[in-house]
């Protein structure tokens, strides 16, 4: 299985750029969950952009609470962009995920991140 079609890596400034898209589950969830340990390993911060997601399930959530715990193990700052709407935010509300890690505006999270 390939996670190209799922997830993209790019740099915006500063910070390490994950993009997901199209349906996070069980069947990609985990080699999604390597694929960006393996690339953000070293970043100084990680935004992940859920705007292109459209389905999230359990694994889903737990993959994102997994980076969470690993990222603040290692002090490195993480957000999620989710938007004002859309499959992502509705399933990490409904979720009780953290707020504090949701980020409306890509730009605007990039730069809250950034050192």
């Amino acid at each position: 299985m390939t996670t190209d079609r799922w997830v993209t890596f790019a740099k915006l400034g500063t910070v390490d750029l994950v993009r997901l898209a199209g349906e996070i589950d069980l069947a990609n969830a985990p080699e999604i969950g390597r694929e960006i340990v393996r690339q953000t390993g070293h970043a100084g911060a990680v935004l992940i952009d859920l705007t292109a997601v459209s389905f999230l399930d359990s694994a889903g959530v737990r993959l994102l609470d997994a980076l969470v715990g690993d990222l603040d193990d290692q002090g490195t700052p993480i957000r999620f962009v989710v938007g004002t709407t859309g499959p992502a935010r509705m399933t990490l509300q409904l979720c009780a995920f953290r707020e504090d890690l949701l980020a409306t505006d890509l730009t605007r999270a990039a730069n809250e991140l950034a050192p």
